[in-house]
């Protein structure tokens, strides 16, 4: 392959480096395009042939199934490793020895109580506020109470702010939804493991002491797994680029939040779960629904299957397929909403129309099934992708501003009026 791409404009001719990544990726380096060429640009609506940074964060092939953390396979990481552990090697690099991961849990719940203000600011919400829009709130409220600026010179401050972040999060989720249910807001116990104690944080009755499920805490460390980074996404991009003008993590981990809540992003496992209740109310016909799905002058569409980016299987729904009906068979829950999407599965697997597209169920497909078996309510499923996100959000924060690198400046094609005389209001 040859070192450099050639452009012809014209008469014209211009000569560009190819960058080759790791995994054998190879990008046109146009930084000098404009420049070389007198102010001519590309133009790429949604950034789809567009790369915005070099990562060593995470890869991912979408033609091959394939996704990997730091370099570690994803279905090693859902199998053997705890979500900490993961955590710990998306922001630092490797997987953390037992010494580094028991420090990096002792300081996160050292730095995991939230000033009691906050609580203030959760009582102004209406009871009825959508738990992200809640969630994206309470982020940003926490530069208020954390204001210094963090020296991202400094490992050590570095560290401090993340700990800190991945302390308060849990709880501001957990707080999340309480709110919504009318429940007190708690802390979990510090004897607990990160996992657990989210869920303590979350299930805890007031009146009953909360002893975890090891079925459902599994399904949700691999869910938090599955859904820990995902490359350059609409929110990770909106985390780095809002982060690029130096705005700090807790400000941009908000901005990340606020990209994720929309129903093309993180909301797709909250739109499946509506779908299924659409179903119901129709009288829960699965094949009636498939047929509306194949045909293209229905407006139906079937929410949780194929994706935009794995274009033979979602290797995180393999995974998770195998947790959900763990799930359902530990907990032998009786559910319409979920025979529903038990038999669209089964109708999509053995359907050629799905099978010869590849429009298997995906990780939210999975996901908002077991989510609505733990009783998690529709609204908070978005709220439970951002907690897995967290981390892929700070490592992507972290190696941004360590790379220096430039603040986020995309460029447009004007196709507005062109230059116009003023006339003043009595005269127009």
């Amino acid at each position: 392959m040859p070192d450099i791409a050639k452009l012809q404009i014209g008469d014209n001719s211009y000569e560009f480096p190819l960058v080759k990544g790791s995994e054998n990726e190879v990008a046109i380096d146009i930084k000098t395009l404009r420049g070389a060429t007198n102010g001519m640009i590309t133009i790429d609506p949604g950034y789809k042939n567009t790369g915005s940074c070099k990562s060593a964060i995470t890869f991912l092939d979408g033609e091959k199934g394939i996704l990997r953390y730091r370099g570690y396979a994803i279905e090693d990481l859902a199998e053997k490793a705890d979500f900490l552990e993961v955590a710990y090697a998306l922001i630092f690099g490797d997987l953390p020895t037992k010494e580094q991961l028991e420090k990096f849990h002792a300081d996160i719940k050292s730095n995991s109580i939230v000033d009691e203000d906050v609580k203030k600011i959760i009582d102004a919400f209406p009871k009825n506020a959508h738990p992200m829009g809640v969630l994206s709130s309470l982020t940003s409220a926490l530069v208020a109470f954390n204001p210094s600026s963090v020296n991202v010179d400094s490992e050590e401050e570095m560290y401090n702010a993340i700990v800190k972040i991945m302390g308060k999060f849990p709880v501001l989720v957990a707080w999340a939804m309480r709110k919504k249910q009318g429940l007190p807001l708690n802390y979990g116990s510090k004897s607990l493991g990160y996992v657990a104690n989210i869920m303590k944080m979350m299930f805890e009755q007031p009146n009953e002491e909360y002893v975890a499920n090891p079925v459902i805490k599994d399904a949700l460390n691999k869910l938090l797994i599955l859904h820990a980074d995902h490359e350059q996404n609409c929110s990770t991009s909106t985390v780095r680029i809002v982060g690029s003008s130096h705005a700090g993590l807790f400000a941009s981990l908000s901005a990340g939040i606020s990209a994720l809540w929309g129903p093309l992003h993180g909301g797709a496992n909250q739109a499946v779960l509506e779908m299924l209740e659409a179903i119901k109310e129709d009288g829960g016909d699965t094949k009636k629904y498939m047929a509306k799905a194949k045909d293209k002058n229905d407006p139906f569409r079937l929410m949780g299957f194929g994706h935009r980016v794995y274009k033979n299987f979602d290797p995180r729904a393999t995974i998770i397929k195998v947790a959900a009906h763990e799930v359902l068979q530990d907990l032998g829950i009786e559910d319409p909403i979920l025979d529903i999407a038990r038999g669209l599965e089964q109708e999509a697997l053995n359907d050629p129309y799905f099978v010869d597209r590849k429009l298997y169920p995906n990780v939210d497909f999975y996901s908002g099934i077991i989510y609505r078996a733990m009783g998690i309510p529709v609204e908070m499923f978005t709220v439970m992708f951002a907690l897995g996100r967290l981390p892929g959000w700070i490592a992507q924060w972290k190696e941004m501003r360590e790379n220096k690198e430039p603040i986020g400046r995309p460029r447009q094609i004007y196709t507005g009026e062109n230059s116009r005389d003023f006339v003043t209001a009595e005269n127009r």
